[in-house]
């Protein structure tokens, strides 16, 4: 149809999860809650790997960055879900509606580099020993932090700019929470081939790459493992990397979960479920995952938390 048929639109309605009337109090405390847990538990990763002299090392510098692009993700999104939830559905400007989207787009992509950065540090520190200090310099380790906030951003840009060119003419309803690509398309009046090939060819440079580089890393690194001779040491060289395998794992399960495997077949319930996993679980258990199976961590977050009460105790006794 031909978009002067249609009035232009500035601003939609986001259906949120409807039929909740009953439950949506309870809800909203609960993805409340979870919200400020994934924000505390991740400001307490950065403000302890900051503080900690011994955390000051490449896996952790990775992990900082990592812990960063998740509050920054979660607060792009769980807020105003929040919103949504709250009110039955809400309207957002459609500029707002496109920033979100952009934004959701580059902080998943730039974990996916992070994901990847963090597998070559752990593919040098265990294939690699004897030349891990020379290769995994910090002035290198700020330079694949940089390339992948940088690319990651950049990238999406690209698809940024293809989508606000498209004309947004109705309908005015996005049957989801938060802005994503697919329901964004829906109010489109022109075509959108161009735009989804480009995205295509952006979501498999910046995940389906990535992810592959994660798989050949491990293969490696699970080879380097069996072949130490101790049962001692091949445990000792896989617990050093099995946080950062567990919260892979967990990333991509819920990512391929969404946005890969086919959901057209799916309810709309059943779709924006899968979405809020994406957009909820991994933040929430990635700080569960490095502080749980991490004992340099837990190290850090008690001689911190030591610190504090010393620093309090001498305040009440001067």
């Amino acid at each position: 149809m031909h978009e002067d048929n249609y009035s232009r639109i500035t601003e939609v309605w986001l259906t949120g999860i409807e039929h909740l009337q009953s439950t949506k109090i309870f809800l909203f405390i609960f993805f409340f809650m979870i919200y400020i847990m994934i924000v505390t538990g991740n400001l307490l990763i950065i403000s302890v790997i900051a503080f900690e002299h011994s955390l000051h090392s490449p896996m952790y510098f990775f992990l900082c960055n990592l812990s960063l692009s998740e509050v920054a993700f979660t607060t792009n999104l769980i807020p105003n879900f929040l919103h949504v939830l709250w009110e039955d559905g809400a309207a957002i400007y459609l500029r707002n509606c496109l920033g979100q989207f952009y934004l959701c787009g580059s902080l998943g992509a730039t974990e996916c580099f992070l994901f990847a950065s963090m597998s070559y540090d752990r593919y040098l520190a265990i294939c690699k020993p004897l030349h891990y200090t020379f290769l995994m310099t910090f002035a290198f380790c700020w330079e694949l932090a940089l390339f992948s906030w940088v690319c990651a951003f950049t990238s999406m840009s690209i698809t940024f700019i293809m989508v606000t060119q498209l004309q947004f003419c109705g309908p005015k309803v996005i049957d989801h929470f938060f802005c994503d690509f697919a329901p964004i398309l829906k109010l489109s009046c022109s075509s959108t081939d161009a735009v989804e090939i480009e995205t295509f060819i952006f979501t498999s440079s910046v995940t389906l790459f990535p992810f592959l580089f994660v798989i050949g890393t491990y293969v490696c690194i699970i080879i380097s493992i069996m072949k130490i001779p101790s049962s001692t040491g091949r445990w000792k060289a896989f617990s050093t990397c099995s946080s950062h395998l567990a919260a892979v794992c967990t990333y991509y399960g819920t990512l391929i979960s969404v946005y890969v495997v086919p959901t057209h077949n799916f309810s709309s319930t059943v779709r924006k479920t899968l979405s809020l996993i994406y957009t909820v679980v991994t933040p929430m258990f990635n700080p569960i995952i490095y502080s749980l199976r991490n004992q340099n961590i837990k190290k850090g977050v008690r001689k911190c938390l030591r610190k504090c009460l010393v620093t309090q105790e001498n305040q009440l006794f001067r």
